[in-house]
Protein backbone atom coordinates (compact mmCIF):
# COMPACT_ATOMS: atom_id res chain seq x y z
CA UNK A 1 0.00 0.00 0.00
CA UNK A 2 1.16 2.64 -1.10
CA UNK A 3 0.99 6.45 1.22
CA UNK A 4 -1.42 7.87 -0.74
CA UNK A 5 -3.68 5.28 -1.29
CA UNK A 6 -6.23 6.27 0.69
CA UNK A 7 -6.74 9.21 -1.28
CA UNK A 8 -8.81 10.45 -3.55
CA UNK A 9 -9.03 10.94 -6.98
CA UNK A 10 -7.55 7.66 -6.42
CA UNK A 11 -5.63 7.31 -10.33
CA UNK A 12 -4.22 11.09 -9.30
CA UNK A 13 -2.57 10.13 -6.35
CA UNK A 14 -1.59 6.63 -7.50
CA UNK A 15 0.43 7.92 -10.86
CA UNK A 16 2.12 11.14 -8.45
CA UNK A 17 3.11 8.62 -5.77
CA UNK A 18 4.87 6.41 -8.87
CA UNK A 19 6.84 9.08 -10.25
CA UNK A 20 8.10 9.82 -6.84
CA UNK A 21 9.44 6.52 -6.75
CA UNK A 22 11.25 7.57 -9.95
CA UNK A 23 14.21 9.60 -9.66
CA UNK A 24 13.89 12.40 -11.87
CA UNK A 25 15.70 15.48 -10.86
CA UNK A 26 16.58 18.27 -13.78
CA UNK A 27 19.16 16.15 -15.92
CA UNK A 28 17.89 13.08 -15.10
CA UNK A 29 14.76 11.97 -16.88
CA UNK A 30 15.86 8.92 -18.73
CA UNK A 31 14.16 6.95 -16.19
CA UNK A 32 10.72 8.47 -15.93
CA UNK A 33 10.64 9.48 -19.63
CA UNK A 34 10.61 5.42 -20.52
CA UNK A 35 8.13 4.89 -17.78
CA UNK A 36 5.72 7.29 -19.76
CA UNK A 37 6.61 5.44 -22.91
CA UNK A 38 5.79 2.07 -20.83
CA UNK A 39 2.50 3.45 -19.81
CA UNK A 40 0.98 4.51 -23.49
CA UNK A 41 2.58 0.84 -24.87
CA UNK A 42 0.35 -1.08 -22.26
CA UNK A 43 -2.45 0.90 -22.95
CA UNK A 44 -2.03 0.69 -27.25
CA UNK A 45 -1.97 4.57 -26.86
CA UNK A 46 -0.06 6.23 -29.91
CA UNK A 47 3.16 8.12 -28.32
CA UNK A 48 6.44 9.93 -29.95
CA UNK A 49 9.78 10.00 -27.50
CA UNK A 50 12.58 12.09 -28.51
CA UNK A 51 16.39 11.92 -27.55
CA UNK A 52 15.51 15.09 -24.85
CA UNK A 53 13.28 12.50 -23.37
CA UNK A 54 10.17 14.40 -24.24
CA UNK A 55 7.53 12.33 -24.17
CA UNK A 56 3.76 13.01 -26.12
CA UNK A 57 0.87 10.58 -25.75
CA UNK A 58 -1.88 10.78 -28.03
CA UNK A 59 -5.80 9.71 -27.37
CA UNK A 60 -8.65 9.78 -29.55
CA UNK A 61 -11.82 11.97 -28.72
CA UNK A 62 -14.71 10.73 -27.25
CA UNK A 63 -17.51 9.91 -29.15
CA UNK A 64 -19.65 13.21 -29.80
CA UNK A 65 -16.56 14.91 -29.54
CA UNK A 66 -14.56 13.95 -33.21
CA UNK A 67 -14.97 17.53 -34.64
CA UNK A 68 -13.76 19.46 -31.05
CA UNK A 69 -10.34 21.36 -31.45
CA UNK A 70 -7.99 19.24 -30.54
CA UNK A 71 -6.50 19.85 -26.93
CA UNK A 72 -2.77 19.64 -25.73
CA UNK A 73 -2.38 18.86 -21.99
CA UNK A 74 1.29 20.25 -20.88
CA UNK A 75 3.97 19.88 -18.20
CA UNK A 76 7.09 18.53 -17.40
CA UNK A 77 8.31 15.97 -15.86
CA UNK A 78 11.75 17.29 -14.08
CA UNK A 79 11.89 18.60 -10.83
CA UNK A 80 14.39 20.60 -8.80
CA UNK A 81 16.46 18.54 -6.65
CA UNK A 82 16.96 20.45 -3.16
CA UNK A 83 17.60 18.56 0.25
CA UNK A 84 18.46 19.33 4.02
CA UNK A 85 21.96 19.10 5.10
CA UNK A 86 20.85 16.22 7.46
CA UNK A 87 19.44 14.29 4.74
CA UNK A 88 21.47 11.36 3.03
CA UNK A 89 18.53 11.04 0.42
CA UNK A 90 20.44 10.25 -2.89
CA UNK A 91 18.47 12.31 -6.57
CA UNK A 92 20.48 10.25 -8.74
CA UNK A 93 18.73 6.59 -7.53
CA UNK A 94 16.18 7.32 -4.76
CA UNK A 95 12.68 7.83 -4.59
CA UNK A 96 10.94 10.43 -2.44
CA UNK A 97 9.78 9.62 1.14
CA UNK A 98 6.11 11.16 1.55
CA UNK A 99 4.18 12.19 3.87
CA UNK A 100 1.13 13.77 4.96
CA UNK A 101 0.36 16.52 6.91
CA UNK A 102 -2.84 17.31 7.30
CA UNK A 103 -3.93 18.70 4.07
CA UNK A 104 -0.55 18.65 2.23
CA UNK A 105 1.91 15.98 0.94
CA UNK A 106 5.17 16.83 2.06
CA UNK A 107 8.60 15.27 1.71
CA UNK A 108 10.69 13.59 4.33
CA UNK A 109 13.80 15.93 3.61
CA UNK A 110 13.89 16.70 0.58
CA UNK A 111 11.84 18.95 -2.44
CA UNK A 112 8.58 17.15 -3.52
CA UNK A 113 8.48 18.31 -7.29
CA UNK A 114 4.59 18.60 -6.69
CA UNK A 115 6.15 21.24 -9.23
CA UNK A 116 5.41 19.80 -11.60
CA UNK A 117 4.43 15.97 -10.71
CA UNK A 118 1.00 16.61 -10.51
CA UNK A 119 1.18 17.53 -13.90
CA UNK A 120 2.21 14.10 -15.32
CA UNK A 121 -0.10 12.80 -12.64
CA UNK A 122 -3.60 14.78 -13.72
CA UNK A 123 -2.56 13.68 -17.39
CA UNK A 124 -2.01 9.89 -17.05
CA UNK A 125 -5.40 9.70 -14.96
CA UNK A 126 -6.98 11.08 -17.72
CA UNK A 127 -5.44 9.23 -20.39
CA UNK A 128 -5.96 6.09 -18.07
CA UNK A 129 -10.07 6.71 -17.90
CA UNK A 130 -12.29 5.71 -20.60
CA UNK A 131 -15.12 6.57 -19.06
CA UNK A 132 -14.15 10.47 -19.36
CA UNK A 133 -15.53 12.84 -22.27
CA UNK A 134 -13.13 15.29 -24.02
CA UNK A 135 -12.08 16.30 -27.12
CA UNK A 136 -8.53 14.61 -28.84
CA UNK A 137 -5.70 15.06 -26.30
CA UNK A 138 -1.86 15.50 -27.13
CA UNK A 139 -0.40 15.37 -23.45
CA UNK A 140 2.73 16.74 -23.97
CA UNK A 141 5.39 15.85 -20.61
CA UNK A 142 8.44 17.94 -20.99
CA UNK A 143 11.95 17.93 -19.45
CA UNK A 144 15.02 19.97 -17.96
CA UNK A 145 11.75 23.04 -17.41
CA UNK A 146 13.64 24.01 -14.50
CA UNK A 147 16.75 24.44 -15.79
CA UNK A 148 15.82 26.79 -18.83
CA UNK A 149 13.06 24.72 -20.34
CA UNK A 150 15.56 22.61 -22.72
CA UNK A 151 12.78 20.18 -22.90
CA UNK A 152 10.28 22.46 -24.66
CA UNK A 153 12.83 24.48 -26.61
CA UNK A 154 14.15 20.73 -28.23
CA UNK A 155 10.57 19.38 -28.98
CA UNK A 156 9.67 19.10 -32.64
CA UNK A 157 6.73 20.93 -32.14
CA UNK A 158 5.35 19.88 -35.81
CA UNK A 159 4.02 16.60 -34.13
CA UNK A 160 1.29 18.88 -32.41
CA UNK A 161 -1.78 19.40 -34.05
CA UNK A 162 -3.89 21.21 -31.27
CA UNK A 163 -5.00 24.05 -31.03
CA UNK A 164 -5.71 25.14 -27.48
CA UNK A 165 -3.19 24.16 -25.05
CA UNK A 166 -3.74 23.63 -21.26
CA UNK A 167 -0.43 24.19 -19.10
CA UNK A 168 -0.87 22.50 -15.87
CA UNK A 169 1.86 23.86 -13.56
CA UNK A 170 0.49 26.61 -11.90
CA UNK A 171 0.50 26.19 -8.14
CA UNK A 172 -2.23 28.93 -7.36
CA UNK A 173 -6.21 27.28 -7.00
CA UNK A 174 -8.89 30.02 -8.54
CA UNK A 175 -5.77 31.97 -10.82
CA UNK A 176 -5.72 31.36 -14.16
CA UNK A 177 -2.68 32.32 -15.95
CA UNK A 178 -2.71 34.21 -19.17
CA UNK A 179 0.89 35.40 -20.18
CA UNK A 180 3.81 35.11 -18.49
CA UNK A 181 7.66 36.30 -18.39
CA UNK A 182 10.38 35.51 -20.54
CA UNK A 183 14.24 34.85 -19.39
CA UNK A 184 17.83 33.70 -19.18
CA UNK A 185 20.78 32.44 -17.22
CA UNK A 186 23.74 34.69 -16.90
CA UNK A 187 26.86 33.28 -15.90
CA UNK A 188 29.61 35.45 -14.39
CA UNK A 189 33.31 34.17 -14.10
CA UNK A 190 35.60 36.68 -12.68
CA UNK A 191 39.34 35.73 -12.26
CA UNK A 192 40.97 36.26 -9.00
CA UNK A 193 44.70 35.72 -8.12
CA UNK A 194 45.18 33.12 -4.43
CA UNK A 195 48.33 33.71 -2.27
CA UNK A 196 48.49 32.51 1.34
CA UNK A 197 47.30 34.34 4.16
CA UNK A 198 47.86 33.98 7.35
CA UNK A 199 45.79 34.88 10.76
CA UNK A 200 42.56 33.88 12.40
CA UNK A 201 39.96 31.78 10.21
CA UNK A 202 36.81 32.10 10.55
CA UNK A 203 33.37 30.96 9.43
CA UNK A 204 30.44 32.90 8.19
CA UNK A 205 27.40 31.52 7.62
CA UNK A 206 24.28 33.42 6.75
CA UNK A 207 21.20 31.42 7.09
CA UNK A 208 17.63 30.33 7.80
CA UNK A 209 16.29 32.88 4.97
CA UNK A 210 13.02 31.91 3.91
CA UNK A 211 13.97 31.48 0.14
CA UNK A 212 11.28 30.40 -2.67
CA UNK A 213 10.95 30.77 -6.28
CA UNK A 214 12.71 33.45 -8.15
CA UNK A 215 10.44 34.20 -10.37
CA UNK A 216 6.66 33.67 -8.61
CA UNK A 217 7.96 34.49 -5.06
CA UNK A 218 10.09 37.29 -6.23
CA UNK A 219 7.70 40.18 -5.20
CA UNK A 220 7.96 38.95 -1.83
CA UNK A 221 11.18 40.99 -1.26
CA UNK A 222 12.57 38.12 0.50
CA UNK A 223 16.58 38.36 0.96
CA UNK A 224 18.80 36.55 -1.07
CA UNK A 225 21.90 35.21 0.94
CA UNK A 226 24.41 36.02 -1.93
CA UNK A 227 23.42 39.81 -1.39
CA UNK A 228 23.66 39.42 2.15
CA UNK A 229 27.05 37.86 1.97
CA UNK A 230 28.00 41.09 -0.30
CA UNK A 231 26.79 43.54 2.30
CA UNK A 232 28.52 41.59 5.21
CA UNK A 233 31.67 41.83 3.78
CA UNK A 234 31.87 45.38 2.67
CA UNK A 235 30.44 46.69 5.80
CA UNK A 236 33.08 44.25 7.80
CA UNK A 237 35.80 45.57 5.19
CA UNK A 238 35.37 49.07 7.18
CA UNK A 239 36.11 47.61 10.97
CA UNK A 240 38.87 45.15 9.54
CA UNK A 241 41.39 44.17 7.36
CA UNK A 242 40.76 40.14 5.90
CA UNK A 243 40.73 38.19 2.95
CA UNK A 244 38.79 35.68 1.23
CA UNK A 245 39.30 31.78 1.30
CA UNK A 246 35.96 30.31 0.51
CA UNK A 247 32.72 31.72 -0.79
CA UNK A 248 29.79 29.44 -1.79
CA UNK A 249 25.66 30.41 -1.63
CA UNK A 250 22.80 28.50 -3.54
CA UNK A 251 22.49 25.41 -5.96
CA UNK A 252 19.57 26.59 -7.95
CA UNK A 253 19.65 29.88 -10.17
CA UNK A 254 15.77 29.94 -10.00
CA UNK A 255 15.98 29.74 -6.24
CA UNK A 256 16.27 32.67 -4.35
CA UNK A 257 19.42 31.61 -2.55
CA UNK A 258 18.41 30.96 1.42
CA UNK A 259 22.35 30.19 2.65
CA UNK A 260 25.62 31.70 1.85
CA UNK A 261 28.71 30.78 3.55
CA UNK A 262 32.31 31.93 3.73
CA UNK A 263 35.62 31.18 4.99
CA UNK A 264 37.57 34.59 6.18
CA UNK A 265 41.31 35.33 7.42
CA UNK A 266 40.94 37.69 9.83
CA UNK A 267 43.44 39.94 12.04
CA UNK A 268 43.81 37.34 15.27
CA UNK A 269 43.24 40.93 17.26
CA UNK A 270 40.36 41.67 15.95
CA UNK A 271 38.50 38.47 17.00
CA UNK A 272 35.82 39.48 19.52
CA UNK A 273 35.32 42.79 16.87
CA UNK A 274 34.31 40.28 14.55
CA UNK A 275 31.74 38.41 16.43
CA UNK A 276 30.16 41.73 17.68
CA UNK A 277 29.92 43.16 14.15
CA UNK A 278 28.34 40.08 13.38
CA UNK A 279 25.65 39.87 15.95
CA UNK A 280 24.84 43.46 14.90
CA UNK A 281 24.41 42.72 11.47
CA UNK A 282 22.13 40.00 12.21
CA UNK A 283 20.06 42.02 14.41
CA UNK A 284 19.99 44.61 12.08
CA UNK A 285 18.91 42.29 9.15
CA UNK A 286 16.46 40.56 11.29
CA UNK A 287 14.66 43.83 11.75
CA UNK A 288 15.06 44.99 8.23
CA UNK A 289 12.98 41.78 6.84
CA UNK A 290 10.96 41.31 9.92
CA UNK A 291 8.04 40.46 7.25
CA UNK A 292 9.43 37.84 5.11
CA UNK A 293 12.90 36.87 6.69
CA UNK A 294 12.76 37.26 10.75
CA UNK A 295 14.75 33.92 11.03
CA UNK A 296 18.30 35.06 9.73
CA UNK A 297 21.18 34.15 11.48
CA UNK A 298 24.38 35.36 10.56
CA UNK A 299 27.37 33.09 12.87
CA UNK A 300 31.09 32.77 13.17
CA UNK A 301 33.03 30.35 14.18
CA UNK A 302 36.45 31.15 15.11
CA UNK A 303 38.87 27.98 14.13
CA UNK A 304 42.38 28.98 15.00
CA UNK A 305 45.55 30.99 13.13
CA UNK A 306 46.38 29.13 10.12
CA UNK A 307 48.48 29.84 6.95
CA UNK A 308 45.87 28.82 4.19
CA UNK A 309 45.23 30.00 0.46
CA UNK A 310 42.97 33.23 -0.17
CA UNK A 311 42.61 35.78 -2.55
CA UNK A 312 44.97 38.88 -2.92
CA UNK A 313 43.51 42.10 -2.01
CA UNK A 314 42.82 43.22 -5.56
CA UNK A 315 40.30 39.93 -5.77
CA UNK A 316 38.85 40.47 -2.59
CA UNK A 317 37.81 43.80 -3.76
CA UNK A 318 36.56 42.79 -6.83
CA UNK A 319 34.51 40.03 -5.50
CA UNK A 320 33.06 42.33 -2.94
CA UNK A 321 32.66 45.18 -5.55
CA UNK A 322 30.88 42.71 -7.62
CA UNK A 323 28.00 41.55 -4.86
CA UNK A 324 27.48 44.99 -3.62
CA UNK A 325 26.61 45.97 -7.50
CA UNK A 326 24.62 42.74 -9.36
CA UNK A 327 21.13 43.40 -9.35
CA UNK A 328 18.53 41.65 -6.97
CA UNK A 329 15.11 41.57 -6.83
CA UNK A 330 12.57 43.54 -8.89
CA UNK A 331 13.59 46.19 -11.37
CA UNK A 332 10.67 47.15 -12.69
CA UNK A 333 6.99 46.53 -12.02
CA UNK A 334 4.50 46.77 -14.86
CA UNK A 335 3.07 50.57 -16.05
CA UNK A 336 0.06 48.37 -17.16
CA UNK A 337 -0.94 45.53 -14.93
CA UNK A 338 -1.26 46.47 -11.30
CA UNK A 339 0.52 44.10 -9.39
CA UNK A 340 2.65 42.41 -11.66
CA UNK A 341 6.58 42.05 -11.68
CA UNK A 342 7.94 43.15 -15.10
CA UNK A 343 11.52 42.38 -14.86
CA UNK A 344 13.47 40.98 -12.30
CA UNK A 345 16.96 39.09 -12.01
CA UNK A 346 17.90 36.48 -8.85
CA UNK A 347 21.39 35.97 -8.43
CA UNK A 348 20.90 31.67 -7.18
CA UNK A 349 24.29 30.61 -7.02
CA UNK A 350 28.00 31.87 -6.12
CA UNK A 351 31.07 30.06 -5.66
CA UNK A 352 34.69 30.97 -5.46
CA UNK A 353 37.15 28.13 -6.72
CA UNK A 354 41.23 28.09 -7.24
CA UNK A 355 41.09 30.71 -10.49
CA UNK A 356 37.77 32.76 -10.49
CA UNK A 357 34.14 33.74 -8.50
CA UNK A 358 31.72 31.92 -10.52
CA UNK A 359 28.47 33.40 -10.58
CA UNK A 360 24.79 32.55 -12.24
CA UNK A 361 21.76 34.83 -11.95
CA UNK A 362 18.57 34.04 -13.31
CA UNK A 363 17.20 37.15 -15.38
CA UNK A 364 13.33 37.57 -15.75
CA UNK A 365 10.97 40.02 -17.98
CA UNK A 366 7.62 40.07 -19.72
CA UNK A 367 9.88 42.17 -22.46
CA UNK A 368 12.61 40.71 -24.39
CA UNK A 369 14.32 44.46 -24.78
CA UNK A 370 14.55 44.51 -20.77
CA UNK A 371 15.39 41.45 -20.26
CA UNK A 372 18.54 41.74 -22.39
CA UNK A 373 19.19 45.35 -20.73
CA UNK A 374 19.53 43.42 -16.83
CA UNK A 375 21.61 40.90 -18.69
CA UNK A 376 23.87 43.95 -20.49
CA UNK A 377 24.20 45.00 -16.98
CA UNK A 378 25.41 41.94 -15.25
CA UNK A 379 27.91 41.88 -18.74
CA UNK A 380 29.01 45.38 -17.85
CA UNK A 381 29.66 44.70 -14.37
CA UNK A 382 31.16 41.36 -15.14
CA UNK A 383 33.87 42.49 -17.59
CA UNK A 384 34.54 45.81 -15.97
CA UNK A 385 36.28 43.52 -13.28
CA UNK A 386 38.09 41.44 -15.82
CA UNK A 387 35.80 38.62 -16.01
CA UNK A 388 33.79 36.66 -18.90
CA UNK A 389 29.56 36.47 -18.97
CA UNK A 390 27.74 34.66 -21.54
CA UNK A 391 24.50 33.43 -20.94
CA UNK A 392 22.28 30.40 -21.82
CA UNK A 393 18.43 28.78 -21.34
CA UNK A 394 17.01 32.20 -23.81
CA UNK A 395 13.15 31.61 -23.58
CA UNK A 396 10.59 33.95 -24.77
CA UNK A 397 7.58 35.61 -23.01
CA UNK A 398 4.33 34.14 -23.36
CA UNK A 399 2.47 37.37 -24.38
CA UNK A 400 -1.16 38.03 -23.45
CA UNK A 401 -4.02 36.98 -26.34
CA UNK A 402 -7.00 39.29 -26.27
CA UNK A 403 -9.46 37.20 -27.85
CA UNK A 404 -9.09 34.04 -25.90
CA UNK A 405 -11.81 31.42 -26.64
CA UNK A 406 -10.17 28.40 -24.01
CA UNK A 407 -9.88 31.43 -21.35
CA UNK A 408 -13.91 31.92 -21.71
CA UNK A 409 -14.19 28.58 -21.27
CA UNK A 410 -12.36 27.93 -18.56
CA UNK A 411 -13.79 31.34 -16.93
CA UNK A 412 -17.16 29.94 -17.11
CA UNK A 413 -16.51 26.37 -15.99
CA UNK A 414 -14.88 27.79 -12.81
CA UNK A 415 -17.46 30.36 -12.08
CA UNK A 416 -20.11 27.73 -12.35
CA UNK A 417 -18.75 25.07 -10.09
CA UNK A 418 -17.37 27.31 -7.29
CA UNK A 419 -19.58 30.21 -7.63
CA UNK A 420 -17.12 32.79 -8.29
CA UNK A 421 -14.85 33.99 -10.85
CA UNK A 422 -11.22 33.00 -10.88
CA UNK A 423 -8.83 35.38 -10.89
CA UNK A 424 -7.31 35.94 -14.54
CA UNK A 425 -3.67 37.14 -15.10
CA UNK A 426 0.17 37.59 -15.96
CA UNK A 427 2.73 35.60 -13.89
CA UNK A 428 6.58 36.67 -13.74
CA UNK A 429 7.70 33.49 -13.34
CA UNK A 430 8.48 31.40 -16.77
CA UNK A 431 6.34 29.13 -18.07
CA UNK A 432 6.34 26.67 -21.23
CA UNK A 433 4.03 27.98 -23.08
CA UNK A 434 5.85 30.73 -24.42
CA UNK A 435 7.58 28.58 -26.37
CA UNK A 436 4.38 26.79 -27.93
CA UNK A 437 2.82 29.97 -28.68
CA UNK A 438 5.83 30.95 -30.63
CA UNK A 439 6.31 28.16 -32.53
CA UNK A 440 2.71 27.03 -33.08
CA UNK A 441 0.55 29.67 -34.88
CA UNK A 442 -2.89 30.70 -33.66
CA UNK A 443 -2.40 28.42 -30.53
CA UNK A 444 -4.97 29.48 -27.65
CA UNK A 445 -3.05 28.78 -24.13
CA UNK A 446 -4.16 28.93 -20.61
CA UNK A 447 -1.93 27.73 -17.26
CA UNK A 448 -3.63 26.27 -13.75
CA UNK A 449 -3.00 24.04 -11.18
CA UNK A 450 -3.54 22.80 -7.54
CA UNK A 451 -2.44 24.99 -4.64
CA UNK A 452 0.97 24.44 -3.63
CA UNK A 453 3.63 26.26 -1.06
CA UNK A 454 7.27 26.61 -1.04
CA UNK A 455 8.19 25.05 -4.33
CA UNK A 456 12.05 24.37 -5.18
CA UNK A 457 12.70 24.37 -0.91
CA UNK A 458 12.11 21.23 1.36
CA UNK A 459 9.39 22.69 2.73
CA UNK A 460 7.11 22.24 -0.68
CA UNK A 461 3.77 21.22 0.07
CA UNK A 462 0.81 20.03 -2.66
CA UNK A 463 -2.50 20.27 -1.09
CA UNK A 464 -4.66 16.94 -1.24
CA UNK A 465 -7.99 18.96 -1.00
CA UNK A 466 -7.17 21.47 -3.84
CA UNK A 467 -5.72 18.41 -6.60
CA UNK A 468 -9.15 16.84 -5.72
CA UNK A 469 -10.76 20.16 -6.78
CA UNK A 470 -8.88 21.09 -9.69
CA UNK A 471 -9.16 17.26 -11.40
CA UNK A 472 -12.87 17.82 -11.27
CA UNK A 473 -12.32 21.35 -12.94
CA UNK A 474 -10.21 19.36 -15.53
CA UNK A 475 -12.32 16.85 -16.07
CA UNK A 476 -15.25 19.30 -16.90
CA UNK A 477 -13.40 21.88 -18.43
CA UNK A 478 -12.17 19.02 -20.83
CA UNK A 479 -16.24 17.71 -21.16
CA UNK A 480 -17.10 21.71 -22.48
CA UNK A 481 -14.36 22.00 -25.16
CA UNK A 482 -16.66 20.61 -27.61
Amino acid sequence: MGVLSALKPEKVFYYFEEICGIPHGSGNTKEISDYLVKFASERNLKYYQDDSNNVVIYKEASEGYEDAPVTILQGHCDMVAEKTEESAHDFEKDGLKLLIEGDDITADGTTLGGDDGIAVAYMLAVLDDDSLRHPALECVITTDEEIGLLGAKALDTSVLKGKYLINLDSEEEGYLWISCAGGLRGNSRIPVNVTEAEGMVAEVVIDGLTGGHSGAEIDKIRANANKLMGRYLYELSKITAFTISGLEGGTKDNAITRKTGAVLVIDPDCEEEVKVFSGKFQENLRKEYSGTDAGITVSVKMKGIDTIAAVDMTSREKIIFFLMNVPYGIEKMSGEIEGLVETSNNIGILKLEEDALYASCGVRSSFGSAKLHVSDQICYLTEFLGGEYHTHGDYPAWEYKKDSRLREIMSEVYKNMFNKEPVVKAIHAGLECGLFYDSIPGLDCVSFGPNMKDIHTTEEKLSISSTARMWDYLVKVLEEIH
